[in-house]
């Protein structure tokens, strides 16, 4: 049976659409106006007018009407709805998407983990997808890249959520320094992501085929492309599979997986998180070093809680500048605002100092600083048992000369650090550092700078740890 009751909203839509049809009803001459049927009374020319029919084209506006209503109603319920709304990537339908279904619907913790972290970037990413008339579906990439861990970091070196590598990162202009990893910030990789994708778009004009050259690299998309047509063969993401390694291969067949699931996902007996149609942070400008202790202290956040929308900074220190800005929930900034105008302490405790020995100690620098060698180790990431080599800029504790004196946007952009193995103690050092070094006259550093990888390319990529 079929309800043929008009609810509100399309009661609504129905008086919409025949609101010229009236319009036009009540302005016709007296003349025109027919009574509609035997009175004992005249009846007003608002009665009497002949009303429109409800013809199928008057109908079907109705239905178009109550349609874009409720999607917009849907847009307002939350950040899923919108995604599902913007859908604009054609579909594919094959057996590999059927196996991602699959994996992701038996591991309900997984999605739910994954689905929760996104909760926090997901509406800045669909906002910005939709200013530039992207399709939404895009917003769920980072799912299948890094299961929207900003610190995903993969055995190809790239990192963040949209897992850049460093070469890539550079192209897009992602800053890469001792100080700071742009490739992880939320705001700064999801927008060089969006550009990425929308050039490969406009190169290939096809969004599977995007997708593709996202993950293998454009050169390896349009040699595929030409194999094929010189063999007379399509050139469709499905045609081109079999010239893809693995990876490629069920790239988009993976982001489709999740989009099925996003799009109905009582189907699949999924539950998603709640993400509120809104935005989960603002920026907060800052213009002098802090603690990134401090900072989270003065939003009243906990240190991860923080850190997990400010992933990039790569010390324990956030340096000053014009362009630095630190990310909090609304509720929290206004409180971070409000703690800092009353702060009576320093907002940094570190700040730097540079190698101009041929080698410096640890243990050395720790003493002359008043700190220990574990502290300085971990503020800057320095390997057990190696030293510093000349040239190298360290974070070090503020002394009484420093307490007012901020790290220079040069020393922060242009830090660089290297190391040399420590030389063993005692009466087996000899043979210990030609273990080390690899011959005796000259020390070789130890490199903690993976070699450039070139764009693209599954085997560069590698897989992110999520």
């Amino acid at each position: 049976m079929h309800d043929n009751t008009l609810n509100t909203s399309t009661l609504a839509a129905l008086v919409l659409a025949l609101v010229p049809a009236l319009g036009q009803a009540l302005e016709a001459p007296p003349a025109a106006v027919a009574a509609t049927g035997p009175a004992l009374i005249p009846l007003s020319p608002l009665v009497t007018a002949k009303l429109p029919t409800f013809d199928s084209a008057s109908l079907l506006k109705a239905e178009k009407l109550v349609k874009s209503s409720a999607d917009a109603d849907a847009r307002d319920v939350d950040v899923w709805s919108r995604i599902r709304s913007g859908y604009a990537i054609p579909d594919i339908d094959n057996q590999l998407v059927a196996k991602h279904v699959a994996w992701y619907t038996s591991r309900p913790d997984y999605i739910a983990r994954t689905t929760t972290r996104a909760s926090r970037y997901i509406f800045h990413v669909v906002q910005e997808l939709e200013k530039r008339g992207m399709p939404t579906e895009l917003a769920l990439l980072p799912f299948i890249e890094s299961a929207f861990n900003p610190q995903a970091f993969s055995s190809a070196n790239a990192a963040g959520m949209w897992q850049f590598v460093p070469s890539t990162g550079r192209d897009f202009n992602l800053k890469q320094t001792m100080f700071k990893d742009e490739r992880r910030g939320v705001l700064a990789s999801t927008d060089a992501a969006l550009t990425y994708l929308q050039r490969l778009y406009d190169m290939f004009g096809d969004w599977q085929l995007a997708l593709a050259a996202y993950n293998w690299g454009e050169g390896s998309v349009q040699r595929a492309i030409k194999k094929n047509q010189a063999l007379g063969k399509p050139t469709d993401f499905e045609s081109l599979a079999e010239l893809m390694p693995a990876e490629t291969r069920n790239y988009v067949p993976k982001l489709q997986a999740v989009k099925n699931i996003i799009a109905n996902p009582g189907q699949y007996g999924v539950t998603l998180p709640n993400v509120d149609n809104q935005p989960y942070f603002t920026a907060v400008d800052k213009t002098s070093d802090i603690d990134m202790t401090v900072a989270a202290q003065l939003a009243e956040l906990s240190l991860d809680d923080f850190k997990a929308l400010n992933p990039q900074f790569n010390r324990p220190v956030i340096t000053g500048g014009d362009k630095t800005k630190i990310l909090l929930p609304p509720e929290n900034a206004a409180k971070f605002t409000s703690n800092l105008a009353k702060w009576g302490h320093a907002l940094s405790t570190w700040t730097t100092h540079k190698i101009t020995t041929a080698r410096e100690r640890i243990e050395t620098l720790a003493s002359r600083f008043g700190t220990t060698a574990e502290v300085l180790r971990q503020a800057n990431n320095i390997p057990q048992r190696t030293s510093l080599r000349a040239g190298s800029t360290i974070l070090v504790p503020r002394t009484s000369a420093s307490l007012n004196v901020d790290i220079t946007s040069e020393i922060a952009d242009n830090a660089t650090m290297s190391f040399v193995a420590d030389r063993p103690e005692g009466k087996h050092r000899r043979r210990g550092v030609r273990l080390v070094r690899g011959h005796k006259s000259r020390a070789q550093p130890i490199s903690l700078v993976k070699p450039r990888l070139a764009r693209g390319g599954s085997s560069q990529r590698g897989k992110a740890r999520p």
